[in-house]
């Protein structure tokens, strides 16, 4: 179409100001729409087509009937339309495309009253691909959320955003869980949910959360339920940054108070099963009980022994218990030690059934007797519960557990009764095994010390005895002295030790006392027969037992002097202090261990004792020591003896047994006996 064509075309405005518009734009006139204008970008889109041709027949093959109905409607009406999505299918040389189009269609007026049509056809193509691109990603968008909803629900009870330094901006799940309100979580509102023990923790973690070089967190705390129980949450979070700042975090929240209650179930039984495996000593086992009570369990543990079986229940009015073992939380005052009356009815309840009782009463004012002591320590803690745990060993009630929960922590719930009782379980055996020991040594050291009589009183002479247990040792030993006069009124010391570390050696101990008593009593003879006739009784009626000992004799002589006979089997020797502090061993005497078969003759000695002088028998664990010569310990006592040759004879003894730095392994027993000044030769026959 010529130029003086298109403005011809137009009664008003010139067509060709559409030649280079952007979009095709096309002018038809006539009830059959003939084409009257078309510009560049239209023969461009659909290359060139026929001016005066009608519009059916220049467009048909690239539009449809339903197009050419609207080209009807808009110039019968003058109602403008819009179509927006015309498809075409253009022939290209590589094959036909559909191309997507909006058409846009309005009646203009001419100038002698005729009408004519204006099409506007702009290309879609791109951007409909493009909607349709991005529809399909909004759709697979909402299908991965979906799939990582679901995931992150499997695992977790609670979702939930918060600001670079912790304060909530969006929550699900945490609402339903606590019981606060959207409004009270928002911010730092939510940590008010928290344990207040836990609370500060996470109030420092976050106020530097910010500047944490973490790419993700994970912390658990105790969280107050709307039931207003705490149960234990895993928080996992991970930042999200801009410009290497965090902006915000994304984490969720996990119940896990079963899987935290497993594992310190576990935790507390290996601890438990570990100190009954590693420890002996009774007071050392209760103790370590009570530490792993507290404060996993309560916030204090005592272990009580009852010195009667079942506590002298039911005849006893009165419960007396000795505390073994003490715990307390820290930062609370430990519970003042002394031996313990109890009157309550909790305790009698525990007792009684032998099953754990547990009470609940208001804070420090519990409704059964202390003493004052405890009874002001219960108040100053603010202790409002307590569990009883009786410990059960052959059918009696031996010792029990007392657990208590103090300030704001709940009471001790079913299921950490149940672990305490699974606690002593697991030590049940090696506790049980310590209380019967504990029996056993407290008998054998009564019988012990019922045969270790006081030395007789003898005009003249001074006597001392002393016996030190050792503190350390589990066991009990065989040591004993013991001083008698004879049937002549001769003087007779002794010392002695039997082998063995137990109730058997104090009993063996107290048949060759005995023994040696009757034997030696039965004929004033030499010591050394004495402790033949005594080896040869010790075969026949014990062939097991072995003992060391020292028979003494103290008489004096034709001439008034005194003097010691003597003999030593297997046994420390005697050492023999004067009075201005020369020291000596008496090794003139020896013989082998009482227990062992000897065919020799056993030998005795005589040693002179010079007026004022000190005679010292002994056991083994005042001189030796584990990887020393016995030598060393025997000179180590020498030397500590001369400077106390002077002392009064008890304060002799006591000196020695402070001076002389023993091990503590074995126990000690002395006797001493000081000759009276030269002229004073009463009191012993000759």
């Amino acid at each position: 179409m010529t130029q003086a064509g298109r403005k011809r075309a137009s009664g008003r405005v010139p067509l060709d100001v559409f030649d280079q518009a952007p979009v095709a734009v096309l002018m038809t006139g006539g009830k059959e729409h003939r084409l009257l204008y078309a510009n560049d970008a239209l023969r461009w889109m659909f290359g060139d087509r026929p001016v005066g041709a009608p519009v059916r027949e220049v467009l048909g093959d690239l539009v449809g009937q339903d197009t050419f109905a609207v080209f009807d409607k808009v110039l019968a009406t003058g109602e403008t339309a819009r179509l927006d999505d015309v498809r075409v299918t253009v022939e290209r040389g590589d094959g036909s495309q559909e191309r997507l189009f909006r058409m846009s269609l309005s009646r203009v007026p001419l100038q002698r009253g005729e009408w004519r049509l204006l099409a506007v056809v702009h290309e879609v193509t791109a951007q409909m691909a493009a909607t349709r691109r991005m529809r399909a990603m909004e759709k697979e968008l909402r299908r991965l959320r979906r799939r990582y909803q679901s995931i992150v629900w499997a695992g977790a009870h609670g979702v939930w955003v918060t600001g670079p330094h912790g304060e909530s901006r969006e929550s699900h799940g945490w609402q339903r869980l606590t019981g606060q309100t959207p409004e009270e979580s928002l911010g730092h509102g939510w940590m008010r949910a928290l344990h207040p023990e836990d609370r500060a923790h996470a109030e420092e973690w976050w106020d530097k959360a910010a500047e944490q070089p973490v790419s993700l967190n994970e912390v658990t705390y105790r969280v107050r339920t709307r039931e207003g129980a705490y149960r234990h949450i895993r928080f996992r979070c991970v930042p999200v940054r801009e410009n290497g700042a965090v902006v915000e975090w994304v984490g969720t929240s996990t119940d896990v108070e079963q899987e935290w209650q497993e594992e310190r179930r576990r935790r507390l039984l290996d601890r438990a099963a570990a100190a009954a495996s590693d420890i002996t000593n009774l007071e050392e086992m209760c103790q370590a009980v009570a530490d792993v009570v507290v404060p996993e369990l309560a916030d204090t543990c005592d272990v009580h022994l009852l010195p009667e079986p079942n506590g002298g229940l039911p005849h006893a009015r009165t419960v007396v218990a000795e505390r073994l073992g003490c715990a307390v939380r820290e930062g609370l005052p430990r519970l003042p030690m002394l031996r313990e009356h109890f009157s309550s009815e909790v305790l009698r309840q525990a007792v009684g059934q032998r099953r754990p009782a547990h009470m609940s009463f208001p804070r420090g004012r519990p409704p059964f007797r202390y003493p004052e002591a405890v009874t002001t320590w219960i108040a100053e803690i603010g202790a409002h519960n307590v569990v009883i745990v009786p410990i059960v060993v052959e059918g009696e009630v031996a010792a029990v557990v007392t657990a208590c929960v103090c300030g704001d922590r709940p009471p001790i719930s079913p299921a950490d009764i149940d672990l305490i009782g699974q606690i002593l379980d697991h030590t049940h055996d090696a506790i049980g095994n310590a209380l019967r020991f504990r029996r056993t040594q407290r008998v054998a050291l009564a019988l012990q010390h019922s045969l270790l009589a006081e030395p007789p009183h003898v005009p003249g002479l001074e006597l001392a005895a002393r016996y030190q247990a050792s503190p350390t040792a589990a066991e009990i030993g065989g040591d004993w002295y013991d001083a008698f006069l004879s049937s002549r009124g001769a003087v007779k010391l002794v010392i002695g030790d039997v082998a063995g570390h137990d109730l058997a050696a104090a009993v063996s101990m107290s048949q060759v006392r005995n023994m040696l008593r009757a034997l030696a009593v039965d004929r004033d003879e030499f010591p050394g027969d004495v402790l033949r006739r005594l080896n040869t009784a010790l075969e026949v009626l014990n062939g097991e037992s072995t003992a060391t000992c020292v028979l003494t004799r103290l008489e004096r002589d034709d001439e008034g002097l005194w003097r010691l006979v003597y003999s030593v089997a297997g046994h420390p020797p005697p050492l023999l202090v004067t009075g201005e502090g020369e020291t000596h061993f008496l090794q003139d005497a020896g013989n082998p261990l009482l227990g062992v078969s000897h065919e020799q003759p056993w030998i005795s000695a005589v040693e002179p004792l010079p007026p004022d002088s000190t005679l010292l028998l002994y056991t083994d664990g005042l001189v030796e020591r584990r990887g020393e010569d016995l030598g060393d310990g025997l000179e180590r006592l020498r030397r500590r003896a001369e400077p106390l040759a002077r002392e009064p004879l008890h304060r002799f003894c006591d000196e020695l047994l402070t001076r002389m730095p023993v091990t503590g392994e074995d126990d000690i027993a002395m006797i001493a006996l000081r000759v009276p000044p030269e002229g004073r030769y009463e009191g012993v026959a000759s």
